[in-house]
């Protein structure tokens, strides 16, 4: 059996591939402990300056939970009253959401097709989404009968506001990818034959530059989310002199000075 999830390190770019273009990408068991596993080792792997997470085929980045597997696992919990089913939001969806936002490296998502439920989760969570114009976005979650995970109550409204957010979930719908570019969700939009090309090419350019910067960026955008004016101008000089004692920023003064292209340590 093909691994279900593909993960390779390359030049301080880490490549996540959902490897199950059968079944549409969907998440069995397998792929969603295979998926934290990875996404946890490229957060935790100091020579990975940037992540890409894509998916294997053309038809879809991910349909989120694979409900032929999951409807055995609730006979089973009905049978046995063990109640494990629904725990794979804990154990599998909310560490794997962690891993990618909470991650000090940028993380891009290369959108290929159809991307619902936990699916648009794990794409909602990167720092940056390219989405081929083929694809399509669906929370799916009320369609089933559930509510929403992945994250998706915390990141959809903030990409698209709260009142849009609110009618995707209550009336679940196939987004298009130009409506997602519209809305926000996607930030690039691209040419499906062209999707690998421009996403490798926008991922190593990130492993390739400031990664301290660029940890600190992520911090303080999510911070400000939550927090006053002044936390977040507080938070701005805690993080700026990180940053501002970072090996990249003299090599990036240096290089300013010198007229040069600057070459990043990531340190």
């Amino acid at each position: 059996m093909a691994d279900t999830v593909l993960y390779e390190v390359s030049d301080g770019l880490a490549t996540i591939t959902l490897n199950r273009p059968e079944a549409m990408n969907a998440l069995n068991v397998a792929a969603k402990v295979a998926l934290r596993d990875a996404v946890r080792s490229a957060a935790d792997d100091d020579a990975v300056r940037a992540v890409l997470l894509t998916a294997a085929g053309d038809r879809a980045f991910c349909v989120g939970q694979d409900l032929k597997e999951h409807i055995g696992l609730l006979i089973e919990d009905r049978e046995t009253g063990s109640g494990q089913t629904m725990s794979t939001v804990r154990e599998h969806y909310n560490p794997i959401v962690k891993a990618i936002a909470g991650a000090a490296k940028p993380v891009v998502a290369a959108v290929n097709g159809v991307a619902a439920g936990a699916g648009f989760g794990f794409a909602l969570a990167a720092d940056y989404r390219i989405v081929a114009d083929t694809a399509a976005f669906n929370t799916s979650f009320a369609g089933v009968a559930l509510t929403a995970d992945s994250g998706i109550s915390w990141t959809l409204p903030r990409v698209i506001g709260p009142g849009r957010a609110t009618d995707l979930l209550l009336f679940p719908r196939s987004v298009s990818a130009q409506e997602a570019y519209e809305l926000g969700i996607a930030n690039r939009l691209v040419p499906a034959a062209e999707l690998r090309a421009e996403a490798e090419k926008v991922a190593r350019a990130l492993a390739e530059g400031p990664t301290v910067a660029y940890a600190a960026l992520k911090e303080s955008v999510a911070y400000g989310l939550s927090h006053s004016l002044a936390e977040a101008l507080e938070k701005e000089d805690e993080l700026q002199t990180r940053a501002g004692s970072s090996e990249d920023h003299a090599i990036a003064v240096r290089a300013f000075v010198n007229k040069e292209k600057p070459k990043y340590s990531g340190r």
